[in-house]
């Protein structure tokens, strides 16, 4: 069988399944106008259980395995969140209207980890048996925090560049002028430029020092999606679970996922409205993106593939962590780091669009690409 036979028979596999039925059910009843409301606490535990539960399977795998696999997949799971945001920076931000700190936070939430698709991804894996390494779940943070961190350096680069530029110009200006009378109120602004050399060296050495990288990665660190997971991965190493594991954690795996998944659709829903107040650009940029990210982790899991024994299942999985963005710890990460961002445009993109198309097309592209080149 070809691509495009495992593609369209995985695609009715996913349109049939809980999750993107869901998925696409929360989207329904919000479009009607259902008063339907997930109590927020709820779903906060939902996330908790779920990715608790991600985190055993991959503390569990990861002690019992060789931690030598993981090294060439983590790696490429690094470059590739980094490699997200500077797609963005140098694709998103050229287009027009669109502002370019807008497409820096954009790339940082699609350069982020879902923990919600890759639960997804996992179930379908699982439903068409397709072996993959536990421990590949444990991927998440080596790709999430990268990308997050890079996002908000760029970011703020970018803006202090641009706000020195600003002082240069209003200096050179100045001392064009400084031979001429100035009346009061034609620089109503003045307090924000420096008023000579020394000054605009201090500020210029100040912006230079401002980006901070490691309490970017601690506020990452202390999301409450990854610290769900990272408990989860410290508990299945240092302890013994299985046993709370497999009466608990995972008999409920799937139905929480379901209940996340009608959330996230209504979210969804209520995210396109936003999208309206933005560059349409952003629309086409949710579209393509989780593919074109998607197929860059995707070759780079096949070398891994070819050079370590990364199982094809593994390789899905990268794949699918890199078509997906972050719905749960990216966005108020995002809006600490970079405030001066839009939060319409980046939390609008991922939610609205981003999110559903790599749970609804990403995840059965991808397994079909596998399922291709595997041969079955």
């Amino acid at each position: 069988m070809d691509f495009l036979s495992y593609f369209l028979m995985d695609f009715v596999k996913q349109l049939q399944s809980p999750t993107l039925g869901f998925l696409i059910g929360g989207m329904v009843i919000a479009a009607l106008g259902s008063q339907l409301q997930i109590p927020e606490s709820i779903v906060k535990i939902i996330v908790f259980m779920l990715l608790t539960k991600i985190g055993l399977t991959g503390g569990i795998a990861i002690r019992n395995s060789n931690l030598t696999e993981m090294i060439l997949p983590a790696a490429f799971s690094v470059a590739v969140g980094i490699l997200i945001v500077f797609i963005a920076r140098y694709t998103l931000a050229k287009l027009p209207k669109v502002k370019t700190v807008d497409a820096i936070a954009t790339g940082g939430l699609f350069g982020a980890v879902s923990g919600s698709t890759m639960a997804a991804s996992l179930t379908l894996l699982e439903e068409q048996k397709m072996s993959y390494e536990a421990w590949a779940a444990a991927l998440y943070p080596f790709m999430d925090i990268p990308a997050l961190v890079t996002a908000i350096v760029v970011a703020n680069i970018y803006l202090n560049r641009k706000k020195r530029r600003t002082a240069d110009e209003y200096l050179s200006k100045q001392e064009s002028f400084s031979k001429q009378p100035v009346a009061a109120g034609d620089y109503p602004d003045r307090q924000d430029y420096p008023g000579n050399r020394q000054e605009y060296r201090k500020q210029k050495d100040s912006a230079d020092n401002r980006v901070k990288i490691w309490p970017i990665v601690q506020e990452s660190l202390q999301g409450p999606a990854l610290s769900a997971m990272l408990l989860g991965i410290a508990l299945g190493i240092l302890t013994r679970p299985e046993s709370v594991y497999e009466s608990f954690y995972d008999p409920l795996f799937r139905g929480l996922l379901s209940v996340l998944m009608l959330v996230m659709g209504m979210e969804a829903w209520s995210r396109i409205g936003e999208l309206r107040k933005v560059a349409q650009w952003y629309v086409v940029y949710s579209l393509v993106a989780p593919f074109v990210h998607g197929l860059i982790a995707f070759g780079l899991g096949l070398i891994a593939h070819y050079a370590t024994g990364f199982s094809l299942g593994g390789v899905v999985i990268l794949a699918v962590i890199a078509a997906s963005s972050s719905d749960i710890s990216g966005p108020p990460t995002l809006r600490a780091g970079i405030p001066s961002a839009n939060p319409s445009a980046y939390i609008g993109a991922s939610t609205a669009i981003g999110t559903p198309v790599a749970i609804g097309l990403c995840i059965p592209f991808f397994l079909g690409l596998a399922q291709a080149i595997g041969g079955g």
